[in-house]
């Protein structure tokens, strides 16, 4: 037997709204059926982003987050911000540059720098 990733849940106030935020980020799309209460969108070949309307707001620091990469991570942390991001932080340590930013209902995930081709 094995085990596979197939979703990765999010509690949010709007589903359609977050999920249409995180498609943004990744150049991908909102599923054709997503409403307020329920929304999902592809990963490539990666688990798919679900999101779900929970009654309650997020309460402290998440418990988990992503961790994005790019290249060329100057122009990706402008593109993440005119899309709705928050900057909260930016780090240089264990021979990675990465910056912390929080999605429109706040959720935090981070942004590393990569070379190219790494």
């Amino acid at each position: 037997m094995s085990v596979t990733l197939e979703n990765i849940a999010v509690d949010c106030t709007n589903a359609k709204s977050l999920a249409t935020f995180w498609a943004g980020v990744l150049s991908s799309e909102v599923d054709g059926e997503a409403n307020e209460f329920f929304a999902t969108i592809k990963t490539g070949n990666g688990p798919t982003l679900m999101f779900l309307q929970v009654p309650e707001p997020r309460n402290g620091k998440n418990r988990l987050h992503l961790d994005l990469a790019t290249a060329d991570w100057s122009a990706e942390v402008d593109r993440l911000v005119d899309l709705g991001a928050k900057r909260l932080d930016e780090h240089n340590e264990y021979g990675t540059h990465w910056i912390t930013l929080a999605d429109p209902e706040g959720n935090v995930f981070d942004l590393a720098e990569h070379a190219q081709g790494a």
